[in-house]
């Protein structure tokens, strides 16, 4: 079966999850994860249901593939069911976005990626309020809809736009760069509160770059698919590759990232290396 196949599978997928979790907008309640190690992070039965959807949707078709998904109904562990970890393993992220979603903010996402021997070959990022699919696979191109969508291929100027997270600390310190970013460059900074929204941004041509720094790996996968292939880089904080991504043991440490087009990646990854 192709990429191409499996791919509008995802996007059939994801337009599903979306319709689940809009029955849920404006109506949940804000629960808290019992298996990470801090208090605050959030989840609702929005999430879980969406889950519960997608891979439901997914184990019916490709049921010798692997699946990692944020949560678990119990809420006790993230869902880690791979078997072969250099096979082809789903990476699901119900809702990008879950504190938007809470509090009535637009800005979320479904997102749905496919992991093969650890590289991101598919994704589909799916903007719900916005009804805006952006979605990738191997050799096939990236597109938003039915168009066809490329990173800035120009160096930074006065105009960019750079995406940054919400949670930028790093050991409980804002860094210096971001510090920069904020106050002292002429760069137009954007924080939506998705990591795949904002790196999705950078694959349709929005954004020059995009970083995340507390982000897992479900928050990445989808996205990457969709920026490299729209002729992206993405590496991590130091520079050094993501993928091929080790899975073994994984069970939902952080996976910082920076999203960027060709010119602008090494010019934002200097400033992040200059000012830690």
């Amino acid at each position: 079966m192709s990429l191409q196949h499996d791919l509008q599978y995802a996007i059939d997928l994801a337009r599903g999850a979306g319709r689940v979790i809009l029955d849920y907008f404006g109506k949940v309640e804000r629960l808290t994860k019992t298996h990470v190690a801090t208090t605050d992070e959030a989840v609702t039965d929005a999430d879980r249901a969406s889950q519960r959807y997608i891979v439901a949707g997914l184990r019916q078709r490709f049921a010798g593939d692997g699946l990692i998904g944020e949560e678990s109904d119990s809420g006790t562990s993230i869902t880690f069911d791979v078997c072969e970890h250099s096979g082809r393993v789903w990476v699901i992220d119900p809702i990008d976005g879950t504190n938007n979603f809470i509090a009535g903010l637009g800005n979320f996402a479904v997102c749905i990626g496919l992991l093969e021997a650890g590289r991101p070959v598919l994704g589909v990022v799916y903007d719900v309020r916005r009804d805006e699919m952006y979605c990738a696979a191997q050799g096939q191109g990236a597109w938003k809809g039915t168009k066809s969508i490329h990173v800035p291929q120009t160096p930074l100027s006065d105009s960019s736009l750079l995406m940054m997270t919400s949670n930028l600390l790093i050991n409980g310190r804002c860094p210096n760069w971001a510090c920069r970013w904020l106050a002292q460059s002429n760069w137009k900074v954007r924080i939506l509160g998705s990591a795949a929204l904002e790196a999705v941004h950078v694959a349709s041509g929005v954004a020059h770059g995009a970083v995340t720094v507390n982000g897992k790996l479900w928050d990445i996968v989808a996205a990457a698919a969709i920026v490299l292939e729209a002729g992206g880089i993405i590496t991590d904080l130091a520079g050094n590759p993501i993928f091929p991504f080790d899975l073994r043991r994984y069970q939902g440490a952080k996976v910082p990232f920076l999203a960027a087009g060709p010119k602008a990646h090494p010019q934002l990854l200097n400033e992040i290396l200059e000012n830690p």
